[in-house]
Protein backbone atom coordinates (compact mmCIF):
# COMPACT_ATOMS: atom_id res chain seq x y z
CA UNK A 1 0.00 0.00 0.00
CA UNK A 2 1.27 3.43 -0.98
CA UNK A 3 1.92 5.74 1.86
CA UNK A 4 0.13 9.06 2.17
CA UNK A 5 3.41 10.93 1.78
CA UNK A 6 3.91 9.37 -1.66
CA UNK A 7 0.31 9.94 -2.88
CA UNK A 8 0.47 13.69 -2.33
CA UNK A 9 3.29 14.43 -4.82
CA UNK A 10 1.68 12.21 -7.45
CA UNK A 11 -1.63 14.05 -7.15
CA UNK A 12 0.11 17.37 -7.58
CA UNK A 13 1.94 16.08 -10.63
CA UNK A 14 -1.35 14.97 -12.19
CA UNK A 15 -2.96 18.37 -11.65
CA UNK A 16 0.02 20.11 -13.27
CA UNK A 17 -0.22 17.80 -16.24
CA UNK A 18 -3.93 18.58 -16.73
CA UNK A 19 -3.28 22.29 -16.43
CA UNK A 20 -0.52 22.14 -19.04
CA UNK A 21 -2.78 20.27 -21.43
CA UNK A 22 -5.55 22.86 -20.99
CA UNK A 23 -3.21 25.77 -21.79
CA UNK A 24 -1.90 24.06 -24.93
CA UNK A 25 -5.33 23.92 -26.69
CA UNK A 26 -5.40 26.12 -29.97
CA UNK A 27 -7.87 29.08 -30.15
CA UNK A 28 -10.33 29.30 -33.11
CA UNK A 29 -8.85 31.50 -35.96
CA UNK A 30 -10.58 34.81 -36.85
CA UNK A 31 -12.62 34.94 -40.09
CA UNK A 32 -10.89 36.93 -42.86
CA UNK A 33 -12.61 40.13 -44.11
CA UNK A 34 -15.05 39.61 -47.02
CA UNK A 35 -13.77 40.26 -50.52
CA UNK A 36 -15.76 42.89 -52.43
CA UNK A 37 -15.54 44.37 -55.92
CA UNK A 38 -14.96 48.13 -55.95
CA UNK A 39 -14.57 50.91 -58.49
CA UNK A 40 -12.30 53.86 -57.78
CA UNK A 41 -14.25 56.94 -58.85
CA UNK A 42 -12.78 60.13 -60.26
CA UNK A 43 -14.52 63.42 -61.03
CA UNK A 44 -15.40 63.99 -64.67
CA UNK A 45 -17.68 65.92 -67.00
CA UNK A 46 -20.90 64.42 -68.28
CA UNK A 47 -23.67 65.79 -70.53
CA UNK A 48 -26.74 66.94 -68.64
CA UNK A 49 -29.57 64.92 -70.15
CA UNK A 50 -33.24 64.75 -69.37
CA UNK A 51 -35.54 62.03 -70.67
CA UNK A 52 -38.89 63.57 -71.60
CA UNK A 53 -41.92 62.98 -73.79
CA UNK A 54 -42.50 65.32 -76.71
CA UNK A 55 -45.15 65.85 -79.35
CA UNK A 56 -44.40 66.65 -82.96
CA UNK A 57 -46.00 69.56 -84.78
CA UNK A 58 -45.65 71.00 -88.26
CA UNK A 59 -43.05 73.67 -88.86
CA UNK A 60 -45.71 75.65 -90.70
CA UNK A 61 -49.39 74.84 -91.03
CA UNK A 62 -51.64 76.77 -93.41
CA UNK A 63 -55.43 76.57 -93.55
CA UNK A 64 -56.68 76.72 -97.13
CA UNK A 65 -59.98 78.62 -97.05
CA UNK A 66 -62.39 80.06 -99.58
CA UNK A 67 -61.78 83.76 -100.17
CA UNK A 68 -64.90 84.30 -102.27
CA UNK A 69 -68.34 82.77 -102.12
CA UNK A 70 -69.59 80.33 -104.70
CA UNK A 71 -70.03 76.73 -105.73
CA UNK A 72 -66.98 74.46 -105.42
CA UNK A 73 -66.69 72.82 -108.83
CA UNK A 74 -63.40 70.94 -108.72
CA UNK A 75 -60.62 69.55 -106.51
CA UNK A 76 -57.38 69.55 -108.47
CA UNK A 77 -54.83 68.05 -106.06
CA UNK A 78 -54.50 64.50 -104.70
CA UNK A 79 -55.15 64.27 -100.99
CA UNK A 80 -52.10 63.45 -98.86
CA UNK A 81 -49.53 64.46 -101.49
CA UNK A 82 -46.86 67.14 -101.44
CA UNK A 83 -47.75 70.43 -103.10
CA UNK A 84 -45.83 73.57 -103.95
CA UNK A 85 -46.62 77.15 -103.03
CA UNK A 86 -48.94 78.57 -105.69
CA UNK A 87 -50.12 75.15 -106.90
CA UNK A 88 -53.82 74.98 -107.80
CA UNK A 89 -55.87 73.00 -105.26
CA UNK A 90 -59.57 73.92 -105.79
CA UNK A 91 -61.74 75.81 -108.25
CA UNK A 92 -64.86 77.80 -107.46
CA UNK A 93 -67.39 78.52 -110.24
CA UNK A 94 -65.86 81.60 -111.91
CA UNK A 95 -68.90 82.61 -114.02
CA UNK A 96 -70.37 85.22 -111.61
CA UNK A 97 -66.99 86.80 -111.07
CA UNK A 98 -66.18 86.83 -114.78
CA UNK A 99 -69.46 88.63 -115.34
CA UNK A 100 -68.62 91.12 -112.59
CA UNK A 101 -65.26 91.76 -114.24
CA UNK A 102 -66.91 92.34 -117.62
CA UNK A 103 -69.32 94.80 -116.04
CA UNK A 104 -66.50 96.64 -114.29
CA UNK A 105 -64.54 96.89 -117.53
CA UNK A 106 -67.61 98.30 -119.31
CA UNK A 107 -68.05 100.89 -116.57
CA UNK A 108 -64.41 101.80 -116.94
CA UNK A 109 -64.87 102.36 -120.69
CA UNK A 110 -67.89 104.56 -120.02
CA UNK A 111 -65.99 106.57 -117.43
CA UNK A 112 -63.11 107.09 -119.80
CA UNK A 113 -65.50 108.33 -122.50
CA UNK A 114 -67.14 110.75 -120.08
CA UNK A 115 -63.75 112.05 -119.06
CA UNK A 116 -62.66 112.47 -122.69
CA UNK A 117 -65.73 114.62 -123.43
CA UNK A 118 -65.26 116.71 -120.28
CA UNK A 119 -61.59 117.16 -121.05
CA UNK A 120 -62.36 118.43 -124.59
CA UNK A 121 -64.85 121.01 -123.27
CA UNK A 122 -62.48 122.19 -120.56
CA UNK A 123 -59.59 122.51 -123.00
CA UNK A 124 -61.74 124.57 -125.39
CA UNK A 125 -62.84 126.92 -122.64
CA UNK A 126 -59.29 127.37 -121.44
CA UNK A 127 -58.33 128.42 -124.98
CA UNK A 128 -61.25 130.91 -125.28
CA UNK A 129 -61.02 132.50 -121.86
CA UNK A 130 -58.23 134.95 -122.84
CA UNK A 131 -60.39 136.29 -125.71
CA UNK A 132 -63.38 136.82 -123.44
CA UNK A 133 -65.66 134.47 -125.30
CA UNK A 134 -66.18 132.29 -122.19
CA UNK A 135 -66.88 133.50 -118.71
CA UNK A 136 -64.75 132.53 -115.75
CA UNK A 137 -67.78 130.86 -114.14
CA UNK A 138 -68.32 128.68 -117.20
CA UNK A 139 -64.67 127.62 -117.22
CA UNK A 140 -64.81 126.76 -113.54
CA UNK A 141 -67.87 124.55 -114.08
CA UNK A 142 -66.31 122.79 -117.04
CA UNK A 143 -63.07 122.11 -115.16
CA UNK A 144 -65.06 120.72 -112.21
CA UNK A 145 -66.84 118.38 -114.59
CA UNK A 146 -63.45 117.32 -115.99
CA UNK A 147 -62.10 116.56 -112.52
CA UNK A 148 -65.20 114.55 -111.60
CA UNK A 149 -64.88 112.55 -114.81
CA UNK A 150 -61.19 111.82 -114.03
CA UNK A 151 -62.18 110.61 -110.54
CA UNK A 152 -64.84 108.43 -112.14
CA UNK A 153 -62.17 106.81 -114.29
CA UNK A 154 -60.03 106.03 -111.22
CA UNK A 155 -63.05 104.57 -109.42
CA UNK A 156 -63.89 102.40 -112.40
CA UNK A 157 -60.28 101.23 -112.64
CA UNK A 158 -60.35 100.22 -108.96
CA UNK A 159 -63.56 98.28 -109.57
CA UNK A 160 -61.87 96.43 -112.41
CA UNK A 161 -58.93 95.53 -110.17
CA UNK A 162 -61.32 94.28 -107.46
CA UNK A 163 -63.21 92.18 -109.98
CA UNK A 164 -59.97 90.67 -111.26
CA UNK A 165 -58.86 89.82 -107.71
CA UNK A 166 -62.19 88.17 -106.94
CA UNK A 167 -62.01 86.22 -110.15
CA UNK A 168 -58.48 85.04 -109.29
CA UNK A 169 -59.74 83.87 -105.89
CA UNK A 170 -61.91 81.30 -107.65
CA UNK A 171 -58.63 79.42 -108.26
CA UNK A 172 -57.58 78.39 -104.75
CA UNK A 173 -53.84 77.72 -104.51
CA UNK A 174 -51.49 76.44 -101.80
CA UNK A 175 -49.92 79.25 -99.72
CA UNK A 176 -46.82 77.21 -98.78
CA UNK A 177 -44.82 74.14 -99.75
CA UNK A 178 -46.00 71.13 -97.83
CA UNK A 179 -48.31 68.14 -97.69
CA UNK A 180 -51.96 68.77 -98.46
CA UNK A 181 -54.44 67.07 -96.19
CA UNK A 182 -57.91 65.67 -96.62
CA UNK A 183 -60.56 67.61 -98.53
CA UNK A 184 -63.03 69.13 -96.07
CA UNK A 185 -65.74 70.15 -98.60
CA UNK A 186 -66.89 68.13 -101.57
CA UNK A 187 -67.58 69.37 -105.06
CA UNK A 188 -70.98 70.99 -105.48
CA UNK A 189 -71.01 72.51 -102.01
CA UNK A 190 -71.49 76.24 -101.58
CA UNK A 191 -68.51 77.81 -99.86
CA UNK A 192 -68.26 81.29 -98.43
CA UNK A 193 -65.72 83.89 -97.42
CA UNK A 194 -65.57 85.58 -94.04
CA UNK A 195 -67.76 88.62 -93.58
CA UNK A 196 -67.64 91.17 -90.82
CA UNK A 197 -71.37 91.82 -91.12
CA UNK A 198 -72.54 88.34 -90.17
CA UNK A 199 -69.40 87.26 -88.33
CA UNK A 200 -69.14 84.10 -90.42
CA UNK A 201 -65.71 82.60 -91.09
CA UNK A 202 -64.34 81.46 -94.42
CA UNK A 203 -65.00 77.84 -95.33
CA UNK A 204 -62.04 75.55 -94.57
CA UNK A 205 -61.21 73.44 -97.62
CA UNK A 206 -58.02 71.65 -96.51
CA UNK A 207 -54.76 72.15 -94.59
CA UNK A 208 -51.19 72.18 -95.88
CA UNK A 209 -48.43 71.23 -93.41
CA UNK A 210 -44.72 71.70 -93.90
CA UNK A 211 -43.18 68.45 -92.63
CA UNK A 212 -39.47 69.18 -93.03
CA UNK A 213 -38.38 70.23 -90.52
CA UNK A 214 -40.76 69.47 -87.65
CA UNK A 215 -41.12 70.98 -84.20
CA UNK A 216 -40.77 68.82 -81.08
CA UNK A 217 -42.76 70.40 -78.26
CA UNK A 218 -42.04 69.28 -74.69
CA UNK A 219 -42.10 70.59 -71.14
CA UNK A 220 -39.68 70.61 -68.23
CA UNK A 221 -40.68 70.95 -64.61
CA UNK A 222 -39.78 74.06 -62.69
CA UNK A 223 -37.87 71.88 -60.21
CA UNK A 224 -35.56 70.61 -62.95
CA UNK A 225 -35.09 74.12 -64.29
CA UNK A 226 -34.22 75.40 -60.81
CA UNK A 227 -31.79 72.52 -60.32
CA UNK A 228 -29.95 73.42 -63.51
CA UNK A 229 -29.97 77.10 -62.62
CA UNK A 230 -28.47 76.44 -59.18
CA UNK A 231 -25.87 74.11 -60.67
CA UNK A 232 -24.96 76.77 -63.21
CA UNK A 233 -24.53 79.36 -60.47
CA UNK A 234 -22.15 77.07 -58.56
CA UNK A 235 -20.19 76.28 -61.71
CA UNK A 236 -21.14 72.58 -61.77
CA UNK A 237 -23.05 72.89 -65.04
CA UNK A 238 -22.27 74.81 -68.20
CA UNK A 239 -25.53 75.38 -70.05
CA UNK A 240 -25.27 75.32 -73.81
CA UNK A 241 -26.50 78.09 -76.02
CA UNK A 242 -30.02 77.45 -77.26
CA UNK A 243 -28.85 76.95 -80.82
CA UNK A 244 -26.33 74.32 -79.66
CA UNK A 245 -28.44 72.28 -77.25
CA UNK A 246 -29.46 69.02 -78.92
CA UNK A 247 -32.39 66.65 -78.68
CA UNK A 248 -32.21 62.93 -79.45
CA UNK A 249 -35.51 61.30 -80.44
CA UNK A 250 -36.63 57.73 -79.81
CA UNK A 251 -39.58 56.45 -81.80
CA UNK A 252 -42.58 54.73 -80.11
CA UNK A 253 -41.25 51.28 -81.07
CA UNK A 254 -37.99 51.99 -79.23
CA UNK A 255 -35.77 52.56 -82.27
CA UNK A 256 -33.64 55.72 -82.30
CA UNK A 257 -34.39 58.37 -84.90
CA UNK A 258 -31.46 59.04 -87.18
CA UNK A 259 -31.54 62.86 -86.92
CA UNK A 260 -30.85 65.06 -83.87
CA UNK A 261 -32.86 68.18 -83.19
CA UNK A 262 -31.73 71.57 -81.93
CA UNK A 263 -33.43 73.49 -79.13
CA UNK A 264 -34.75 76.77 -80.57
CA UNK A 265 -37.31 78.08 -78.06
CA UNK A 266 -37.80 78.27 -74.30
CA UNK A 267 -40.88 79.94 -72.89
CA UNK A 268 -40.51 82.82 -70.47
CA UNK A 269 -43.50 81.87 -68.31
CA UNK A 270 -44.59 78.83 -66.31
CA UNK A 271 -47.80 77.05 -67.21
CA UNK A 272 -49.98 77.56 -64.11
CA UNK A 273 -51.87 74.31 -64.76
CA UNK A 274 -48.89 71.95 -65.10
CA UNK A 275 -46.18 73.92 -63.30
CA UNK A 276 -43.84 73.34 -66.24
CA UNK A 277 -42.00 75.42 -68.82
CA UNK A 278 -42.67 74.88 -72.53
CA UNK A 279 -39.65 74.08 -74.70
CA UNK A 280 -39.36 73.43 -78.41
CA UNK A 281 -36.75 71.86 -80.69
CA UNK A 282 -36.36 71.86 -84.46
CA UNK A 283 -36.03 68.34 -85.91
CA UNK A 284 -35.02 67.50 -89.51
CA UNK A 285 -37.48 65.23 -91.31
CA UNK A 286 -36.15 64.82 -94.88
CA UNK A 287 -37.86 61.46 -95.48
CA UNK A 288 -41.20 62.61 -94.02
CA UNK A 289 -41.07 59.58 -91.74
CA UNK A 290 -42.46 61.57 -88.80
CA UNK A 291 -45.89 63.19 -88.78
CA UNK A 292 -47.39 66.06 -86.77
CA UNK A 293 -49.27 64.99 -83.65
CA UNK A 294 -47.02 61.98 -83.03
CA UNK A 295 -45.64 61.39 -79.52
CA UNK A 296 -41.95 60.53 -79.17
CA UNK A 297 -39.48 60.02 -76.34
CA UNK A 298 -36.67 62.53 -76.33
CA UNK A 299 -33.37 62.89 -74.52
CA UNK A 300 -32.54 66.57 -74.21
CA UNK A 301 -28.85 67.47 -73.88
CA UNK A 302 -29.11 70.72 -71.95
CA UNK A 303 -25.51 71.33 -70.98
CA UNK A 304 -22.32 69.88 -69.51
CA UNK A 305 -22.05 68.75 -65.86
CA UNK A 306 -18.66 69.12 -64.21
CA UNK A 307 -17.08 67.34 -61.22
CA UNK A 308 -19.56 64.49 -61.11
CA UNK A 309 -18.95 60.78 -60.50
CA UNK A 310 -20.24 57.82 -62.51
CA UNK A 311 -21.24 54.96 -60.24
CA UNK A 312 -22.61 51.60 -61.46
CA UNK A 313 -26.29 51.24 -60.73
CA UNK A 314 -25.66 48.15 -58.59
CA UNK A 315 -23.56 50.24 -56.18
CA UNK A 316 -26.30 52.72 -55.30
CA UNK A 317 -28.72 51.84 -52.54
CA UNK A 318 -31.65 53.69 -51.05
CA UNK A 319 -33.41 53.68 -47.71
CA UNK A 320 -35.65 56.03 -45.79
CA UNK A 321 -32.80 58.51 -45.43
CA UNK A 322 -32.01 58.61 -49.15
CA UNK A 323 -29.43 57.34 -51.63
CA UNK A 324 -26.10 56.07 -50.36
CA UNK A 325 -23.04 54.01 -51.30
CA UNK A 326 -20.68 51.82 -49.28
CA UNK A 327 -17.03 52.85 -49.58
CA UNK A 328 -13.89 50.95 -48.50
CA UNK A 329 -11.74 53.52 -46.73
CA UNK A 330 -7.97 53.81 -46.66
CA UNK A 331 -7.90 51.85 -43.36
CA UNK A 332 -9.75 48.94 -44.97
CA UNK A 333 -12.98 49.60 -43.12
CA UNK A 334 -16.32 50.17 -44.82
CA UNK A 335 -18.10 53.52 -44.44
CA UNK A 336 -21.51 54.67 -45.62
CA UNK A 337 -21.64 57.82 -47.73
CA UNK A 338 -24.93 59.55 -48.46
CA UNK A 339 -25.01 60.84 -52.04
CA UNK A 340 -27.21 62.84 -54.41
CA UNK A 341 -28.00 61.01 -57.66
CA UNK A 342 -31.06 61.92 -59.74
CA UNK A 343 -29.91 61.19 -63.30
CA UNK A 344 -28.40 58.24 -65.13
CA UNK A 345 -25.90 57.85 -67.94
CA UNK A 346 -26.15 54.45 -69.59
CA UNK A 347 -25.80 51.85 -66.82
CA UNK A 348 -24.37 54.34 -64.30
CA UNK A 349 -25.81 56.79 -61.82
CA UNK A 350 -24.52 60.35 -62.00
CA UNK A 351 -23.54 61.31 -58.45
CA UNK A 352 -23.34 65.07 -58.02
CA UNK A 353 -22.35 65.18 -54.33
CA UNK A 354 -21.36 62.89 -51.48
CA UNK A 355 -18.21 61.31 -52.96
CA UNK A 356 -14.63 62.47 -53.41
CA UNK A 357 -11.87 61.59 -55.83
CA UNK A 358 -10.34 58.15 -55.21
CA UNK A 359 -13.22 56.70 -53.19
CA UNK A 360 -13.46 52.91 -53.55
CA UNK A 361 -17.18 52.35 -54.03
CA UNK A 362 -18.41 48.82 -53.36
CA UNK A 363 -20.29 47.35 -56.34
CA UNK A 364 -20.37 43.59 -55.68
CA UNK A 365 -20.55 41.89 -52.29
CA UNK A 366 -22.73 44.56 -50.70
CA UNK A 367 -24.69 41.92 -48.82
CA UNK A 368 -21.55 40.93 -46.88
CA UNK A 369 -20.38 44.34 -45.68
CA UNK A 370 -21.53 46.71 -43.01
CA UNK A 371 -20.41 50.13 -41.93
CA UNK A 372 -17.37 50.05 -39.63
CA UNK A 373 -16.38 46.47 -40.54
CA UNK A 374 -13.27 45.63 -42.59
CA UNK A 375 -13.45 44.45 -46.20
CA UNK A 376 -10.92 43.41 -48.82
CA UNK A 377 -11.23 45.60 -51.92
CA UNK A 378 -10.58 44.13 -55.38
CA UNK A 379 -11.18 45.84 -58.74
CA UNK A 380 -14.70 45.26 -60.04
CA UNK A 381 -15.35 44.25 -63.64
CA UNK A 382 -18.69 44.91 -65.37
CA UNK A 383 -19.25 41.19 -66.00
CA UNK A 384 -18.17 40.19 -62.50
CA UNK A 385 -20.74 38.11 -60.64
CA UNK A 386 -21.20 38.51 -56.89
CA UNK A 387 -19.34 35.85 -54.95
CA UNK A 388 -21.23 33.30 -52.91
CA UNK A 389 -21.73 34.33 -49.27
CA UNK A 390 -19.14 31.82 -48.09
CA UNK A 391 -16.59 32.32 -50.86
CA UNK A 392 -14.42 34.72 -48.87
CA UNK A 393 -14.15 32.19 -46.05
CA UNK A 394 -13.47 29.20 -48.32
CA UNK A 395 -9.78 29.21 -47.40
CA UNK A 396 -10.34 29.55 -43.68
CA UNK A 397 -9.16 26.64 -41.55
CA UNK A 398 -11.91 24.99 -39.46
CA UNK A 399 -11.71 25.48 -35.73
CA UNK A 400 -11.13 21.78 -35.14
CA UNK A 401 -8.05 21.84 -37.43
CA UNK A 402 -9.49 19.31 -39.88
Amino acid sequence: MMSSSLRTPLLCLGLLTLTACGNGKQAAPQMPPPEVGVVKVQPQSEPLRKSLVGRLSAYRSADVRARVSGVLVKRVYTEGTDVKAGQLLFQIDPAPYQAALNSAQANLASAKATYANAHVVAERDRALIPQGYVSRAQLDADEATERSAAAGVQQAEAAVVTAKVNLSYTNITSPIDGRAGQQQVTEGAIVGSSTADTGSSATLLTTVDQLDPLYVNFTMSVADMDQMRRAQQTGNVTLSQQNKATVTVTLPDGTPYGQDGALDFSDTTVNPTTGAVNLRALLPNPDRALLPGQYVTISANLGEQHNVFLVPQAALQRDTVGAYTMVVGADGNVVRKDVVATDTSGSNWIVTSGLKAGDQVVVSGLQRVKAGAPAKATPWQPDQKPAAPGAAQAGAKPANGQ
